[in-house]
């Protein structure tokens, strides 16, 4: 007898008919992998990029408003004397309606102390950054430090006071806490990993979730934010100390300051993963369904044909009462089980022939 075959037509018309199905089918997925990957990355920035931009907005409103104040006060002509009994009055309404505020005063063109809100004694300023940037010729000037009066980190903005030829006749500063502003930034949080900080423009900390990083205005000029962002690229991703993946988006604002907004990674693309979790268990079972059909199909298709090789090779054998099914048959089925029938009823008329001869 001849063996029996191992890789027939029924193992072959199954894997045929897997490759038919799962080349759509990982087309498809690979499609709807990247469709949603698309759409996470663009939610991922906008999102961050929308936090960044309302914050950066806020930081700019909320500086320039003090800056135009102070451009306003230093036009007053009882500024402009630089008598100090003529300017306290002003200095001390600033810290009255301006509640951040926690000093104000003048300084003369050498950097003696004129005039101070608090009544404490006058003291020399001409060493401090702010002033110096007044006195270079600079509208506004700006430093960011560890008020010794508050002891908290705070900002110094000046400006100039001019007399009614342009002469620079002394600075008007104001020093401010920034609690109001770091509460803005630091109770803005992202999810449950993710927050806001912002850095001045040497990358040290002006506002931080972590108080005493803000207090100690630790350096973060190292962070893979703010150095992308000095290469222009306001997106980042990398790893922290404890090898977390991190996306992070930066923006400038009006000052230099650096504003950061930064996620777990896993976290801001928990939709990708969860989608492809979806994805994959489709696929499983989808897979599965294929495989069952291609094994039920392949079966209804080789059966009939298994059969009739069946009844040949009997036939070969001088079996030749045996009952053929399939013969009502409209497909190529049917002609072949017509076909065999014919050939076992020639093979009997032909035995019958031998036998009446002998």
């Amino acid at each position: 007898m001849e063996a029996k075959v191992k890789f027939g037509i029924s193992q072959k018309l199954s894997i045929m008919l897997l490759i038919v199905a799962l080349v759509p089918l990982m087309a498809i997925w690979f499609l709807s992998y990247k469709n949603i990957t698309k759409l996470t990355n663009d939610k991922v920035n906008l999102g961050l990029s929308a936090i960044n931009e309302q914050l950066v907005t806020y930081v700019d409103a909320w500086i320039d408003m003090n800056e135009r104040m102070l451009i306003q006060n230093a036009s007053l002509a009882s500024m402009q004397s630089m008598e100090a009994y003529q300017q306290t009055s002003i200095l001390k309404s600033i810290i009255k309606y301006y509640d951040w505020s926690y000093l104000t005063f003048t300084v003369d063109i050498k950097g003696d102390n004129v005039s101070r809100s608090d009544g404490k004694p006058l003291k020399y300023y001409g060493d401090r950054a702010y002033f110096k940037q007044v006195a270079a010729g600079q509208q506004i000037g700006r430093q960011v430090l560890i008020g010794k009066t508050s002891g908290k980190p705070a900002m110094v903005l000046a400006t100039g006071i001019f007399d009614a030829d342009s002469n620079l006749r002394g600075v008007l500063a104001q020093a401010m806490t920034l609690a109001e502003l770091s509460e803005k930034i630091v109770n803005n949080t992202i999810g449950v990993t993710g927050f806001t900080f912002l850095l001045d423009e040497h990358g040290q900390v002006i506002a931080h979730p972590d108080a005493e990083m803000t207090e100690a205005r630790v350096d973060l000029s190292k962070h893979h934010a703010f150095t992308a962002l000095q290469n222009g690229q306001a997106k980042t991703i990398f790893e922290n100390l404890n090898g977390e993946k991190i996306v992070a988006v930066a923006q400038k604002t009006a000052q230099g300051f650096t504003m950061i907004s930064q996620q777990s990674y896993a976290e801001a693309y928990q939709l990708i993963k969860a989608e492809n979790q979806k994805n994959l268990i489709l696929f499983a079972i989808t897979l599965a369904m294929i495989m069952v059909s291609a094994l039920l199909v392949s079966k209804w298709l080789t059966g009939p044909i298994r059969n009739l090789t069946d009844i040949a090779d009997k036939y070969s054998q001088g079996q030749l009462d045996l009952e053929i099914t399939g013969l009502k048959r409209s497909d190529e089925i049917g002609q072949l089980s017509r076909a065999i029938e014919r050939m076992g009823t020639s093979i009997r008329l032909a035995m019958k022939r031998l036998r009446k001869k002998k």
